[in-house]
């Protein structure tokens, strides 16, 4: 059957046989044609879609005037004009087309390895770029020209004569399907569904003719499988080809939309007008018919492919994303030979040229003197999975919180649906954290009328009314100095219940009493219980003192958020059940003044919980009525009080009276061994279990016990630390030398380096870097503080930093208390125990990258932009990947994103909050 024909639904069984043969002999023709085409240039492939190299720089292989290999040159036809059916029938053939492919005048595959040792100088291989599984791509490829033999030049004559204007139909046919398979080869297998019912019908058929052909293939073994042959050959080892002449690709165009009507004429019948339109459009509708030979070889071409991708075969444009996997991947860099770009490469020798090429990579590596890749620093780069993550995460939906908290929301603290289940609350179980089991997404609504926060020192006294818009405090407590509504401000006069006339003479009236408490030297880190608005704090930054000042979120309306607004750290945290977020033997000193904890009852067990986190040696300053009043119930507390903390073996410094405020201090310390524990009579309360932690802070009940004090002098508590500001910068005594530290060095190495490193980033970095006006920040939070470098080198300016050691990280808090500075655990997959707008800056280095491991990231920037106040800021320091996922959370929200540096795999982002809220609420949680 002719090949240009359009197959006939009814076939005659009279001249099935001769029409068979027909076919065979018309088929081997156009074979023959089809190679000999190849070495013209009437025909041109479509346009493809690979890259040129800008680069005219080519290996010496490939330059023009190379010693020619082949004669029968395929030319600038389309991969598919030259492609046959044809299949090796056994190996003798296989390895007679690799001898006949490479048959150079030369020395045949020398000129390979030659290739290849070019490739090895990176002088010669610029202008190369490696893409899609080891194809290399040239601007002007012009590669080597071989010559037919006499007898094959003949046998070609011979078969011309024998072409008829079919032939040439079919061609142009064959060139077709080409051009549709070159254009769109992904959908091959999508688009042709009818084709593939058609020719699975006609199997049978296909079987008779492949017969009639294996025959004459017999009696004629020398005419046309032999070019056949190289034709398949050509076509296997051709990954890429690359076209200048874009006048020559416009004429094959032209040449392709007339198709249609020729193989209308190969069919032989006459067709009307309306009918040829018809058929004109069901050929451009649908792919181009092709016989049962060539379905069978694209079937067989598909479940090859198929194979190849099951077996892990990496694309090219993967190959591009992800290039530090090539040696792993065993990939063939394929070398240019051939005219037009075409690469030849036979299959036996790509196991040689994979070691050459891996060496020509090695060298060109070294030569730049970049080091080798490590599997550290694969885990930078992005991959598909996590670049497609990010683009299906860059429409984000935002609303405001429907709560009742509103504006002053706290999930932690807040969690309705939680506390309502609570057992009891006698034990203040409804001030603790409760968390909602999925972390909020909503943001929380900007009261109205906010404004930018007064700057320190100045907000020590005053703030403004609509960015804490709350009154009962004043009303409340404004006798005693606590706030007044003074116009659109909120006042502070300094006093408190237990100092009315001014924390100052508090301050000073303390050390009076107790000189070795020294401010600002030996005692240093405070933790102040019930602060109230913090005022004793704030003061104490007078004295070179940091204090953490905590309160329950309670009936006192906002008084945490009071504190914060005014620059004062603070947390909202309460006595209860559960130790504090502290480890143990930390504080230089803790202060209560009148803040309503019953330390005596169920037995002692909140004060147990102050002796855990008192460093031995540090003194509790308890300012209360049962001190230096005489109504029977302060009588009453005053002698459980008293009879606990023998039992405690705490000693009773003093007790002093300050005439001014009328006001009584009992001071205690506590002891700095464990003589008296030993001595005891009554082991109440008892000394806690061996295996009971003492550092163990995150949701961990309470207990009524009493931990050993450390023996060894090199064991953390053994011994008072530096006197500031020494301890800044000391490592701790108990650092251990024979212990590696965070990044690798033995850790008081590790922590000087710490140290260090952060003043240089900070110096010349973050303070003129960044864009930030540093008069403007004072409350900052370390999302992820390590040793506490980056708030030692922030010592020097008018800051305070909140240092957060994270509950899956190495437990360095510690260290940071030891060296001065103050922090908490904390979990980020949870909410912070702050109220909204109460930070200027928080700075998180490396944390999201191992915190999208256990928790989604969406909920955590929502934390973000809750915690942080308007035209707050923040710092990022992390992967790559993750410096663009936050960067697009962050536009979400309408952050101003400043700055964005991306180098060596890592990257730095700045960012601004702005005033933005969504318009709608979400629905009740």
């Amino acid at each position: 059957m002719p090949l240009g024909k359009i197959r006939s639904k009814q076939r005659s069984s009279s001249n099935s046989s001769y029409a068979s043969t027909v076919t065979t002999i018309v088929f081997i023709a156009l074979c023959i044609l089809g190679a000999w085409m190849l070495t013209s240039n009437s025909f041109f492939s479509p346009e493809t879609n690979t890259r040129i190299v800008t680069s005219t720089r080519l290996p010496n292989a490939l330059k023009t005037g190379t010693t020619p290999a082949f004669e029968d040159n395929p030319g600038d036809l389309p991969d598919d004009a030259i492609k046959t059916d044809q299949k090796y029938e056994n190996k003798q053939d296989v390895e007679s087309e690799k001898v006949d492919v490479y048959k150079q005048e030369d020395g045949g595959v020398n000129d390979v390895n030659k290739l290849s040792a070019d490739l090895m100088d990176p002088a010669k291989v610029s202008g190369i770029v490696v893409k899609d599984k080891g194809a290399i791509v040239e601007e002007n490829p012009v590669g080597l020209r071989g010559e037919m033999s006499l007898e094959e030049q003949e046998k070609q004559k011979e078969l011309e004569t024998q072409t008829s204007e079919e032939s040439t139909m079919t061609i142009q046919s064959d060139q077709e399907v080409a051009i549709e398979k070159k254009i769109e080869p992904a959908h091959e297998n999508v688009d042709k569904p009818d084709i593939r019912k058609e020719n699975i019908g006609q199997e049978s058929r296909a079987k008779e003719e492949k017969r009639e052909v294996d025959k004459i293939s017999v009696n004629k073994p020398d005419i046309g499988k032999e070019e056949v042959g190289k034709a398949t050959e050509e076509k296997k080892i051709q990954p890429d080809i690359v076209k200048e002449d874009v006048g020559k690709e416009n004429k094959a165009k032209e040449e392709n939309k007339i198709q249609p009507d020729i193989r209308k004429e190969g069919v032989g019948k006459p067709i009307k007008a309306k009918e040829e339109k018809k058929e004109i459009a069901k050929i451009e509708a649908k792919p181009h018919e092709i016989t049962e030979e060539e379905q069978e070889h694209r079937m067989e071409q598909h479940r090859r492919q198929e194979e190849e991708n099951s077996q892990g075969t990496t694309s090219g444009d993967q190959i591009e994303h992800d290039e530090s996997q090539i040696d792993e991947k065993n990939e063939v860099v394929k070398p240019a030979m051939g005219n037009q770009g075409e690469v030849v490469q036979s299959e036996k020798d790509n196991i040689n040229l994979n070691k050459e090429t891996k060496q020509m990579k090695d060298d060109s590596l070294s030569t730049s003197g970049i080091p080798k890749e490590s599997k550290e620093s694969k885990k930078s780069w992005s991959t598909q999975v996590h670049q497609s993550e990010n683009q299906k995460d860059r429409r984000y939906t935002w609303q405001l919180c429907n709560v009742t908290a509103g504006a002053d929301y706290i999930p932690c603290l807040d969690n309705e649906k939680a506390i309502k289940k609570l057992p009891s609350r006698g034990h203040y179980e409804h001030r603790e954290r409760h968390c909602p089991e999925e972390p909020p997404t909503c943001l929380v609504p900007i009261p109205e009328g906010y404004k930018k926060p007064v700057e320190w020192p100045h907000s020590r006294n005053k703030i403004w009314y609509h960015n804490v818009p709350h009154t009962l405090l004043a009303e409340v407590k404004g006798h005693q100095n606590w706030v007044k509504v003074t116009g659109e401000f909120l006042t502070f006069p300094g006093g408190g219940t237990q100092f009315i006339h001014g924390a100052l003479h508090y301050v000073d009236f303390i050390q009076e009493a107790v000189p070795e408490i020294a401010w600002g030297k030996h005692t240093r880190v405070v933790l102040d219980v019930g602060c109230g608005v913090a005022s004793f704090g704030g003061y104490l930054f007078e004295k070179d003192v940091v204090t953490m000042s905590f309160a329950p979120k309670d009936e006192h309306e906002a008084q945490v958020q009071f504190a914060l607004e005014r620059g004062i750290p603070a947390i909202s945290a309460v006595m209860g059940t559960q130790r504090l977020p502290f480890p143990s033997r930390v504080f230089d000193l803790v202060h209560c003044a009148r803040c309503r904890v019953p330390w005596h009852a169920e037995g002692g067990a909140l004060l147990l919980e102050l002796n855990r986190v008192l460093r031995p040696g540090g003194y509790f300053v308890w300012s209360a009525t049962p001190v230096y009043q005489k109504l029977e119930e302060d009588v009453q507390i005053w002698k459980e009080m008293s009879a606990l903390t023998v039992s405690m073996c705490w000693e009773l410094v003093t007790i002093k009276k300050d005439k001014i405020n009328s006001i009584g201090a009992a001071i205690y310390q506590k002891p700095e061994s464990n003589e008296c524990y030993d001595a005891r009579k009554q082991k109440s309360p008892p000394m806690c279990k061996p295996d009971d932690d003492p550092n163990a802070a995150w949701y961990v009940p309470l207990q009524s016990c009493i931990h050993r004090l450390p023996i060894n002098e090199r064991e953390r508590g053994s011994q008072w630390p530096e006197e500031w500001p020494r301890r800044l910068e000391t490592p701790p005594y108990w650092l251990n030398k024979t212990q590696n530290g965070i990044y690798g060095k033995p850790a008081p190495e590790d922590f000087v380096a710490d140290y260090q490193h952060w003043k240089n980033v900070v110096k010349k970095s973050y303070l003129h870097g960044l864009g930030i006006k540093w008069s403007d920040i004072r409350n900052v939070m370390d999302m992820r503080a390590v040793y506490g470098g980056f708030a030692a080198a922030m010592r020097e300016h008018n800051v305070w930093v909140m240092n957060v050691v994270n509950v899956d990280s190495p437990d360095t808090l510690p260290i940071i208390y030891e060296r001065g500075l103050f922090g908490i655990y904390h979990d980020w997959c949870e909410s912070f125990s702050t109220y909204p707008r109460t930070y200027d800056l928080l700075h998180a280095d490396h944390l999201f990258f191992k915190l999208k491991t256990r928790c989604k990231l969406v909920p955590v920037m929502a934390e973000i932009d809750r915690i942080v106040r308007p035209g707050g800021r923040l710092i990022v320091r992390d992967e790559t990947g993750i410096i663009g996922e936050v960067e697009n959370i962050l536009k979400s929200l309408n952050w101003e994103v400043h700055l964005t540096l991306l180098k060596n795999h890592e990257g730095i982002l700045s960012a601004q909050k702005s005033n933005w809220r969504p318009v709608t609420y979400a629905p009740p949680s």
